[in-house]
């Protein structure tokens, strides 16, 4: 019994999807003056296969995607841009929120990290924190900044051997590279809005 080929099949298991990246590699192979089979020996796949990732017949794996980046020293950046104009809103659905737990608190991703942002990588979060517990992880300090809002509750920020009290309602800002910890002071479990730059907890 015989099966009949799809003929939009390839080698490599590759499948058609609506990002274009064929003609950004044909234009920087034509511009380094590297023919289809060269790139195809040094990638370690066939010519055909390159052929139609050129003429955007198909999408490749992202691993013969990174060869090929790889092989013709293309800024990755740059192979993706079109895939962030066509993605510029980042929504993250209530029942698909990643949470970390430290201890007693957690953390519920608001924002992701998006790589390629640079010096302007952020993160986005609700800490919650149990009557009488606080948070550890700032306790020996590092880079960037932070800002905070209290959503629900009351709370310390300890910042260095300063405290500030925080009620509902209340922000703060400051450099992260000096220790620091926030501690649920209220009589309620404490929740509260939170971002960092650069990312510390939900870094990729």
């Amino acid at each position: 019994m015989s099966t009949q080929k799809n003929p939009d099949s390839t080698d490599g298991a590759e499948k058609r999807i609506p990002y274009h990246f064929g003609e950004k590699i044909r234009t920087i192979r034509e511009r380094k003056g590297m023919t289809l089979r060269v790139v195809a020996q040094r990638a370690g796949v066939s010519e055909s296969l390159v052929s139609q990732i050129e003429r955007n017949r198909v999408s490749p794996a992202i691993d013969t995607l990174l060869t090929l980046a790889d092989v013709l020293d293309i800024n990755l950046e740059f192979l993706f841009a079109e895939y962030r104009r066509k993605r510029p809103v980042q929504v993250i659905r209530a029942d698909e929120r990643k949470t970390i737990s430290e201890g007693s608190v957690t953390y519920g991703e608001v924002a992701k990290p998006v790589e390629g942002d640079g010096r302007h990588a952020m993160e986005a979060f609700v800490v919650e924190i149990p009557v009488g517990s606080h948070t550890r992880r700032g306790s020996y300090g590092h880079s960037g900044r932070e800002i905070g809002f209290i959503v629900q509750g009351k709370a310390q920020l300890h910042y260095e051997n300063l405290v500030y009290n925080l009620a509902e309602g209340d922000s703060v800002s400051f450099s992260a590279g000096t220790p620091h910890t926030l501690a649920n002071t209220g009589d309620v479990p404490l929740k509260a809005f939170w971002v960092v730059s650069p990312p510390q907890r939900f870094a990729p």
